[in-house]
């Protein structure tokens, strides 16, 4: 289920997703007020009308592909951790297409915690060890990889801080991690 909350009022109104034990999973607001989601238990990426809470499901072009965060950037293209396969996945939900590549780690990277930084894509591969934060940069389509010091663990949320920096939350070895950014790339 997937609801809202109108935190003036208290009212709290629930919807089910047309897809069955979808187990809807992260969430981002698109510059409209639009709310995304990826659905974990199926291969696809959902949006929510804020008016009348109709969900609007678009598949992924793989029945395997797991998408286990979301991120959108600054011309609300949503971006996608494909933690089963090992992907970076990119839906523009004007078209319904959907772009993907390969994490530098590989199908077995798993990747999870996702965000946006000055339409900048962060992300963790939380399968490799040690985890690793890993950039991609739209307009280049390339790729960057950094070890985590501490092993990370499994890093399932990240962060974007104030200033612009990536807080990631290191849940399998009890520490909070901060990924200083410096003109979009990493400064240390």
């Amino acid at each position: 289920m997937v609801g809202r909350l109108n935190p003036k009022t208290g009212e709290m109104k629930l919807v089910t997703s047309p897809t069955p034990r979808s187990n809807p999973y992260g969430m981002v607001i698109s510059s409209k007020g639009v709310p995304f989601l990826v659905e974990f238990g199926a291969p696809k990426v959902a949006s929510l009308d804020p008016e009348t809470m109709a969900i609007t499901e678009y598949p992924l072009p793989h029945e395997d592909s797991r998408p286990r965060r979301i991120a959108i950037t600054s011309d609300d293209i949503i971006w996608y951790s494909d933690y089963s396969r090992g992907y970076l996945g990119r839906l523009d939900p004007k078209t319904g297409k959907v772009t993907e590549w390969p994490s530098p780690g590989g199908p077995k990277s798993l990747p999870y915690g996702i965000a946006s930084i000055h339409d900048v894509i962060w992300y963790s591969e939380s399968g490799t060890k040690p985890n690793t934060v890993v950039r991609f940069d739209p307009k280049t389509e390339k790729f960057q990889t950094w070890a985590i010091p501490s092993g990370g663990g499994v890093v399932r949320n990240v962060s974007v801080t104030r200033d612009g920096n990536l807080a990631m939350a290191c849940s399998g070895v009890n520490r909070v991690a901060l990924v200083e950014i410096k003109d979009g790339r990493k400064s240390h």
